[in-house]
């Protein structure tokens, strides 16, 4: 055998870009939202529900970062943030910006621009067939 053994779960820098860097963070973020405001809220509901958004978040950067079905999880990643955005406005019903918490408003900034960032960089998959389609650690 040549070469060294992988670790299973060990990050896959190959292909890795700063744009896929970018969505690491944009997910943590979002995820570390959902854990806190999870945890805050137990046991109802609503905070079984932030609990496990914030695991889907991790589950993504998990595989994402271990080169485990980049497609899918970045186009499973687009739907699924969308829906964090849906599930919020229609629980919440906020009529102004008075109704928004500083905490709900970064994340509901966060993430459309995780939507966009997963986007492109599925784009630059579907269309030059690998997301490392320009220069390694470039954008």
């Amino acid at each position: 055998m040549t070469g060294r053994p992988v670790p299973p779960l060990a990050i896959e820098r190959d292909g890795l870009t700063r744009l896929h860097w970018a969505a690491v963070v944009l997910a943590v973020a979002t995820g570390l939202v959902h854990l806190v405001l999870g945890v805050g809220a137990l046991p109802a509901p609503l905070g079984v529900a932030s609990l496990l958004a914030a695991g889907g978040f991790a589950a993504g950067v998990a595989l994402l970062l271990a080169g485990c079905w980049r497609s899918l999880v970045l186009a499973l990643g687009i739907p699924f943030t969308a829906s964090q955005i849906l599930a919020w406005y229609l629980l919440n019903e906020p009529a102004g910006i008075g109704d928004v918490s500083p905490l709900a408003a970064f994340d509901k900034t966060v993430q459309p621009v995780l939507i966009a960032v997963l986007a492109l960089l599925l784009y630059r998959e579907r269309v030059g067939g690998r997301t490392d389609t320009v220069e390694r650690g470039g954008v």
